[in-house]
C-alpha cells in the first residue's frame, strides 16, 4: 500500500469511528458489535505503525494513557465555572421558583436533569479539536488534565459537523456503579483504600499524574452546558443540549423541559424513585432557567447562578458517636481499621460500623476515639466516615493508636513504599488464614452452603482445618463432635461441601484469593484460557494478553503461581476430587454478542448464579436497561428496570426462559 493509499483508507476509518462512536454514546443506537469495532481500530493502528507520518492529534488511537506527568498546570478558565445554591425540600425549591417568577413573570420555560455525582470539568475545542480540559478548581482557575481527558472513551477528540470556531463545554465525569464496585473491589486486594462515592473516584482517577493509570479506569462523560461560544446564536439551555448532540458530546437522556414548579417535583419524585437502578449515582436534579436571556438578566450572586439550582434528595448522611476502632486482619494480610459506632439511621438502614481505610485517612480526618463524626452512605459504597464535628468535642476524647503488631498474631506489620496498607508478613497468621478459607467457601466462591463464618472460626479453634483442602476431608462424625451440631445439619454441611467440589473454573480462580483477582478479572481469565491446566501454566507475557489484565495483576498472578505452598494447595484440591470446569469460549453460544438484564427475585437462581450462567454462555451482563440490552430476566419485584424495558420495547425472559435460551 503506498502512503497516499494509506491516507485515504486512514481517513475513511476515523470517519467511520468516529460515527460509530456517536452512535454508541450519543444517540444510544450502535449498528456495529464489539468485535467489529475492535477490527476497524486494529486497521487504524496497523496503518500508523506502518506510516507514523499518518498520526493525527485527533485520531481514536491516541486514546490512550501518554508519558506520565511532573505536575498539573493551572488553567484559568475564561468564563468562570460557577457552582450551584441548593434546594433540600419543595418548599425550598418554591423559594427559588418565586423569586424567579417576581423576575421573569408566571410563565417560563425550565430545563431539568439528574445531578450527577461526579467531577466538573470544562472541555475546550477548537476548530472541532479538543484543546484543553481543565477541572473546575475555584472556579476561576483549575488544573489542566487535558492528557487524561483524552483518555476517555466518551469524550471526542474531534467534534461532528460545524462546531463553533471555540466551544468551552461544562460537563460532568463520572464512574459507574459497576465500574465503582470493580475498581473498589481491586483497591481493597492492594490493601489501599476504596473510594467512599463516585466523585472521590473520578476526581481520584483524573487527578493521576499517569494517564495510563487513568486510561485503566473506565470514567464517562456527560455534558450540560457551556461557557464561551463563539460564533453561535443560540437562545435557550434546551438548544444548548440538542447542539452539543449534534456535534458529538454525550448529554443525560434524561434530561426534560418543564414549565411548572408541579412538573419540577414530579420529575424529582420519578427520579428519587429509579436512583438506584440507574447506571451511576445521582443526589438530586438540576433546575436551570431555559432562557439565556433570563439567565443573563437574573445574573450570579457570589460564586452561584441565580437562574439554576440543585433540588437535593434526602442525604445520605448521619452524625453518630465513634465509640471504638477496631483493626482488622484480611486474606492479604492489610489491617484494616474499622470504626465501632453508636447506631444510626442513614437512608433507611441502620449503621453500626463504617470503614476507616487506613492509618492516613485517620490522621488526615484528625480522628479521636469519642468524636462526633459524620457517616456517609452511598449506594453500594460500604459506610464511610467523612469527617469530624470538631465543635462537639467535651475534651474527653482520645487519640487512636495504629498498632505496630498483627492483632491477630504478633507479628510486626509493614507498610511498603508507596502503599497506604499496613501488612501482617506472616502467611500463617489465624486472622489471614481464617479470612482466605471464608473468602473460600463464600457464595460466589465455592458456595459451600452452611458453612459461614462463626462455624469456620470453630473448625480453625478445634484443629479441623488448616488449609482449604482440609474442609474436604470433614466427616459428619467430626462435625457431630461441635457443640450445637446434630446429625441432620452434619449430613447437609458434608452434602453440601462434596457438591461444590464440581465448580466452574472462574470462581475457583476466584476462590484461590490471588491479590487483584476480582471476579470479574477471574471471568476473563477463564475464559481466555480455558482450563485450569493452561492457566496454571500462563507466565507474565500470556497473562497481559487476558482482556483487562495489565502488568501489575500479571505480576500478582504469576507471584501466587510461583509459591510452592499455592502450588501443593491447588494440587491436594484436585486430588481430593474438586474438578473446575471450562467456561464456553467466549461467542459458541446462542447468548454470544447479547447484553442482559437481570432484576427481581429469580425462583432458584440468585442473581449472582444468573449473571454467571449468562457470561458462561457468552453473553454479557449490565446492571441498567438501555436501547442496548437484547434481554431482561425478570423475577419477582422487579422494579423500574422492568417499566423501562417496556417503554424501549425489549424483550423480557423469566428464568424458565433463560435456561431454555442457553439449553438448560
Amino acid at each position: 500500500m503506498t502512503l497516499s493509499q494509506a491516507r485515504r483508507r486512514a481517513g475513511d476509518i476515523r470517519t467511520e469511528l468516529r460515527e460509530h462512536d456517536y452512535r454508541y454514546y450519543v444517540l444510544d443506537r450502535p449498528t456495529v458489535s464489539d468485535e467489529e469495532y475492535d477490527r476497524l481500530f486494529d486497521q487504524l493502528r496497523g496503518l500508523e505503525t506502518d506510516f507514523p507520518v499518518l498520526i493525527t492529534p485527533d485520531s481514536p488511537t491516541q486514546k490512550v494513557g501518554g508519558t506520565p506527568l511532573d505536575k498539573f498546570r493551572k488553567y484559568t478558565h475564561r468564563e468562570q465555572m460557577l457552582s450551584l445554591q441548593k434546594a433540600h425540600s419543595v418548599e425550598q425549591f418554591a423559594q427559588f421558583h418565586e423569586r424567579w417568577s417576581e423576575a421573569l413573570g408566571p410563565d417560563f420555560a425550565m430545563v431539568v436533569e439528574p445531578k450527577l455525582d461526579g467531577l466538573a470539568i470544562e472541555l475546550v475545542y477548537e476548530n472541532g479539536l479538543l484543546v484543553t480540559a481543565a477541572t473546575r478548581g475555584d472556579g476561576i482557575t483549575g488544573e489542566d488534565v487535558t492528557s487524561n481527558v483524552r483518555t476517555i472513551r466518551s469524550v471526542p477528540l474531534h467534534l461532528r459537523r460545524a462546531a463553533p470556531p471555540r466551544l468551552e463545554v461544562r460537563a460532568e465525569i463520572v464512574l459507574l456503579r459497576e465500574d465503582l464496585r470493580t475498581l473498589n473491589e481491586r483497591l481493597v486486594a492492594e490493601g489501599e483504600a476504596p473510594f467512599a462515592n463516585p466523585r472521590n473516584a473520578a476526581a481520584g482517577s483524573i487527578r493521576q499524574l499517569d494517564p495510563r493509570v487513568t486510561s485503566s479506569r473506565k470514567l464517562e462523560l456527560y455534558c450540560h452546558g457551556a461557557g464561551t461560544l463563539d460564533g453561535r446564536e443560540i437562545t435557550t439551555q434546551t438548544e444548548i443540549l440538542g447542539k452539543l448532540a449534534a456535534w458529538g458530546l454525550r448529554t443525560n437522556p434524561d434530561w426534560r423541559t418543564v414549565r411548572s414548579p408541579e412538573d419540577v417535583s414530579a420529575y424529582f419524585s420519578v427520579m428519587d424513585t429509579k436512583r438506584n437502578d440507574l447506571p451511576y449515582e445521582i443526589d438530586g436534579v438540576v433546575v436551570k432557567i431555559d432562557s439565556l436571556a433570563s439567565q443573563r438578566e437574573l445574573g450570579a450572586v457570589a460564586r452561584s447562578p441565580r437562574w439554576a439550582v440543585a433540588f437535593k434528595f434526602r442525604a445520605h448522611e448521619g452524625n453518630t458517636r465513634l465509640r471504638e476502632v477496631v483493626f482488622q486482619v484480611g486474606r492479604t494480610g492489610a489491617v484494616t481499621p474499622v470504626a465501632s459506632l453508636d447506631p444510626v439511621s442513614i437512608g433507611g438502614v441502620i449503621v453500626r460500623h463504617a470503614s476507616l481505610h487506613n492509618e492516613d485517612q485517620i490522621r488526615s480526618l484528625g480522628l479521636k476515639v469519642g468524636d462526633v463524626v459524620v457517616v456517609r452512605r452511598a449506594g453500594d459504597v460500604i459506610p464511610d466516615v467523612v469527617s469530624v464535628v470538631v465543635d462537639a468535642r467535651t475534651g474527653g476524647e482520645t487519640d487512636i493508636q495504629f498498632p505496630k503488631r498483627c492483632p491477630s498474631c504478633g507479628d510486626g506489620l509493614a507498610r511498603a513504599e508507596g502503599e497506604a496498607a499496613h501488612r501482617c508478613p506472616n502467611v500463617a497468621c489465624p486472622a489471614r488464614l481464617a479470612e482466605s478459607i471464608k473468602h473460600f467457601a463464600s457464595k460466589r466462591a465455592m458456595n459451600i452452603e452452611g458453612l459461614g463464618d462463626k462455624w469456620i472460626e470453630i473448625l480453625l479453634a478445634k484443629g479441623l482445618i488448616r488449609h482449604f483442602s482440609d474442609l474436604f476431608d470433614l466427616s459428619a462424625d467430626d462435625l457431630l463432635k461441635l457443640d450445637r451440631q446434630g446429625e441432620k445439619l452434619a449430613a447437609k454441611l458434608v452434602a453440601s461441601i462434596d457438591r461444590s467440589r464440581r465448580i466452574p473454573l472462574a470462581r475457583f480462580i476466584f476462590a484461590l484469593g490471588i491479590r487483584l483477582v476480582g471476579e470479574r478479572t477471574a471471568q476473563l481469565l477463564a475464559l481466555h484460557f480455558g482450563s485450569l491446566e493452561r492457566f496454571l501454566g500462563a507466565d507474565h507475557e500470556a497473562l497481559l494478553h487476558v482482556e483487562e489484565v495489565g502488568p501489575t495483576v500479571a505480576e500478582a498472578i504469576v507471584e501466587y503461581l510461583s509459591d510452592k505452598r499455592n502450588r501443593s494447595e491447588i494440587a491436594r484440591l484436585l486430588k481430593k476430587g474438586i474438578s473446575p470446569f471450562a467456561e464456553t469460549a467466549k461467542g459458541g453460544t446462542a447468548l454470544a454478542g447479547k447484553t442482559l438484564v437481570v432484576t427481581g427475585t429469580l425462583p432458584t437462581l440468585s442473581r449472582g448464579e444468573a449473571e454467571e450462567m449468562i457470561r458462561r454462555h457468552g453473553g454479557k451482563v449490565t446492571g441498567s436497561v438501555s436501547k442496548n440490552t437484547s434481554y431482561v430476566v425478570v423475577g419477582e419485584s422487579p422494579g423500574s428496570k422492568l417499566d423501562k424495558a417496556k417503554e424501549l420495547g425489549i424483550e423480557t425472559l423469566d428464568e424458565s426462559g433463560l435456561r431454555k435460551l442457553v439449553g438448560k
